[in-house]
């Protein structure tokens, strides 16, 4: 019997619009992509957080793996998806990049995603770099 890998379906769930402008972003470097949401908190008062967190959970079966991208380590957001953590398909990475994203989102679906995801952590926190000090040290080695 030929075993298909599961569907891997995004969320970004960050507060205000945040989550449009990485969308945005990402549809620009690296194209559209499916089974990908969104969660936009607090812009639209007549929808709460946890209503939008059931729509999307509402899209994604046991089959499938979520990974979710949320903005902040212990705010609202985060606190909120935890809940759903605790199923054995969804898995969220909190205080994400634009590299990291790119990383997950084109990775090989055959891959375990803890693997895929802990290395994907690991490529964007180098990504995490102030410039201006690289800049001084080649400068300092180029007058050595």
């Amino acid at each position: 019997m030929d075993i298909s890998p599961k569907t891997r379906k995004f969320l970004i769930a960050t507060h205000g619009t945040f989550a449009a402008g990485v969308k945005s972003s990402l549809d620009i470097i690296i194209g559209a992509t499916d089974n990908l949401f969104l969660i936009q908190a607090y812009i639209d008062g007549a929808i709460g957080v946890e209503e939008q967190i059931n729509q999307v959970m509402e899209q994604v079966s046991e089959d499938d793996e979520l990974i979710v991208f949320t903005d902040i380590l212990g705010g609202s957001i985060t606190n909120q998806i935890l809940q759903h953590a605790l199923k054995g398909n969804v898995h969220v990475v909190s205080g994400f990049n634009l590299p990291l994203m790119i990383e997950l989102l084109m990775a090989d679906a055959n891959t375990p995603i803890e693997e895929t995801i802990a290395s994907a952590i690991d490529s964007a926190k180098e990504q995490i770099t102030y410039v201006n000090k690289l800049l001084t040290a080649q400068k300092e080695d180029e007058n050595d």
